[in-house]
């Protein structure tokens, strides 16, 4: 059961990785922490590029060959290429995507239709270099630039694995916001993410307080486009352990006046030990949730640092 609070969130996916047999083999490469995790807070589009432009099941293998930046779409023995049919069809598709309401889309690595990067192209001798980017991954990224994509392969690195998650629950608030569009709204916005941005980039962070600070003298659609790009260009940054400590110690300033000398001195302790990498996030985290809800620390309360996505995901449990 979804946690309390959490709204299933849109997420675009290829088929594949669900289970849906509809790879070239007619197999499927079922990813189960996609489906059993992520799968009780995100609601799935399934997206398969080559049997939604017409292809069959099975079907020849294709693969990426020629200039990299703009490679084509050819099958592996017959030489067949696909390049024109299934570009049209994502142009159209993206375009279906835009009223999905998507939050995020995991892309199959390494395929020449999905992958987003380092997929193989293969030169005029047949020698392939993996710098290709799939043909829908690239025309999906160029027409949402912002959205938060990763691949599923990469959804194993933990660090990769929690700044996609985190950027796509950052953006589901983000397009709450922008359905009241009010400079009231941002600027509430602005307040509650301020330390989950500060983790990822203080100078984008100073960057659109100032933004935010000016915003009832802006014209507001200009407002909210300048702060959303910055909001994704930061989220994009993956935050390390010294910026996490920066945001801990800050926030540790809120309770200099609170806290009793045996708590100061664990909760310096428990900071000192995660910037060693001796405790995962959570540690200190936890102990500043508690030490907010204790005092009553109403600013804290609300940051979404300290709770940016669901618990039960385990995203800040690894050291």
């Amino acid at each position: 059961m979804v946690s309390d609070g959490w709204e299933k969130i849109r997420m675009g996916v290829s088929s594949c990785l669900l289970g849906n047999e509809v790879r070239f083999d007619g197999g499927h490469k079922h990813d189960r922490y996609i489906t059993s995790t992520l799968g009780l807070y995100f609601d799935f589009v399934p997206v398969c590029p080559e049997v939604e432009c017409g292809l069959p099941i099975p079907r020849e293998a294709m693969r990426l060959v020629g200039d990299p930046e703009k490679p084509r779409l050819v099958t592996n023995k017959t030489g067949i290429d696909h390049t024109e049919k299934m570009q049209e069809w994502a142009k159209k598709r993206v375009e279906q995507l835009a009223l999905e309401g998507l939050c995020g889309f995991i892309f199959k690595s390494k395929s020449p239709s999905s992958g987003m990067e380092r997929v193989k192209v293969y030169d005029a001798n047949s020698i392939p270099r993996n710098v290709g980017v799939g043909l829908f991954a690239r025309v999906f990224q160029d027409h949402f630039p912002l959205l938060p994509v990763e691949e599923e392969g990469r959804l194993h690195d933990m660090v990769l694995r929690e700044n996609f998650i985190e950027s796509v629950f950052v953006y589901k608030r983000w397009r709450q916001t922008l359905q009241q569009g009010t400079p009231a709204r941002l600027v509430q916005f602005h307040t509650q993410h301020k330390l989950l941005l500060m983790a990822h980039s203080e100078q984008i962070y100073r960057q659109l307080g100032k933004l935010v600070g000016e915003a009832g003298t802006l014209d507001p659609v200009e407002a909210f486009e300048a702060y959303q790009q910055g909001l994704m260009e930061a989220m994009k940054i993956k935050p390390t352990y010294k910026s996490h400590v920066n945001v801990l110690m800050h926030m540790m300033g809120f309770f200099k006046k609170l806290l009793t000398a045996d708590e100061k001195k664990e909760l310096l302790e428990v900071i000192e030990k995660y910037r060693h990498h001796h405790l995962p996030l959570i540690v200190p985290v936890t102990l500043i949730n508690h030490y907010a809800r204790k005092y009553q620390e109403s600013y804290l309360l609300e940051q979404y640092y300290l709770h940016p996505h669901p618990t039960e995901l385990r995203l800040r449990n690894h050291a």
